[in-house]
């Protein structure tokens, strides 16, 4: 644990690139060779936390995620309150995929897509799965309804982490993020429900 609190630190201060090994084993109070003990490489420590705190994170959301809601709407609002309760709960861990999400090093960003990729596809699925298509309007293609709802989710979050690059935990806005993206909700809810 040691270990991995102190990567994660580095990581989400300073990226995959610049990250040093040397200060992760400083604040870990081990030796070099006890880091590359437990992991083969920095490329490796780093996927390992990825994949680590992305568990984390998934977990936190099944445990609490109410799959008897089928309004597609109310679906994707409690996930995204459930994103940001973990966010607080994990300041450290959402600091460290928010960097690793939008990382650019050749090293790791074939792998980062690639992992990105398949959450998002199991994101879709886990949201999409089973909801109510009787609260659409008559006539409206329900997949692609579907698509447009995802297309403006996606745009939207994308837009907000390329903001919050430029952003500390402590200077985000939450109730505002939530706020904005319930504009659009309702505003898409408007557009395809009854």
């Amino acid at each position: 644990m040691r270990i991995l609190n102190a990567a994660m630190k580095e990581f989400a201060q300073k990226g995959f690139k610049n990250a040093s090994t040397d200060v992760i084993v400083k604040e870990a109070a081990i030796s070099k060779g006890a880091l590359f003990h437990y992991f083969n490489n920095k490329k490796d420590l780093f996927l390992f936390l990825y994949d680590y705190s992305i568990d984390i994170i998934k977990n936190g959301i099944l445990m609490k995620f109410n799959d008897d809601e089928r309004d597609i709407f109310t679906r994707i609002r409690n996930g995204m309150m459930l994103k940001i309760e973990l966010l607080i709960k994990y300041p450290e861990i959402y600091e460290f995929t928010t960097v690793a999400y939008m990382e650019e090093s050749r090293e790791v960003k074939s792998d980062l897509d690639s992992r990105n990729r398949g959450l998002i596809t199991e994101a879709q699925g886990f949201l999409y799965e089973d909801i109510d298509t009787s609260k659409f309007k008559k006539g409206i293609d329900v997949k692609r309804a579907i698509d447009i709802i995802t297309w403006t989710i996606e745009s939207y979050t994308n837009k907000e982490m390329e903001r919050f690059k430029s952003l500390s935990l402590n200077e985000l806005n939450l109730n505002e993020l939530l706020s904005e993206m319930n504009i659009y909700l309702e505003m898409l809810k408007k557009s395809f429900y009854q």
